[in-house]
């Protein structure tokens, strides 16, 4: 397996995101037509938060629910993506290693890093990117 491997070769570049002013709507909404998990949240392109489908579903109550079911808005109009939003990030730049990565998913409870230059969000790396990255190798 290469060594010293930098997540910048692996990263999401084209990032999905989402704004304060936007709604738990419209993140189900994102999340189901990328088929992703996590979506950072930003002022401009300084991100702030991290808002993953766990936690709608978390406020939905419907962990049952099928993933192609649209939840009642209602539920989502009661809470603002700042409330939901993880806002403790762990950051790391596009010349972390891989293996710096995997290892800070690995101790964390949470799956996706945000890549960022400074304050400026410049990728994504997910636990699914590492995966596929590992088997790429063999």
């Amino acid at each position: 397996m290469k060594q010293r491997v930098q997540v910048s070769t692996l990263m999401t570049k084209n990032v999905v995101k989402l704004n304060l002013q936007d709604d738990l709507t419209k993140a189900e909404s994102l999340f189901k037509k990328n088929k992703i998990r996590h979506i950072p949240v930003v002022n401009g392109s300084k991100i702030i938060g991290m808002l993953s489908y766990t936690d709608l579903l978390r406020i939905s109550f419907v962990d049952a629910v099928d993933e192609d079911e649209v939840i009642d808005a209602t539920v989502y109009n009661m809470f603002t993506v700042e409330q939901v939003m993880a806002k403790n990030l762990v950051t790391i730049s596009p010349e972390t290693t891989i293996k710096e990565a995997a290892e800070i998913l690995s101790n964390k409870e949470f799956h996706a890093l945000p890549v960022c230059e400074g304050d400026l969000l410049v990728g994504i790396v997910t636990t699914t990117d590492l995966i596929k990255y590992l088997i790429e190798q063999y």
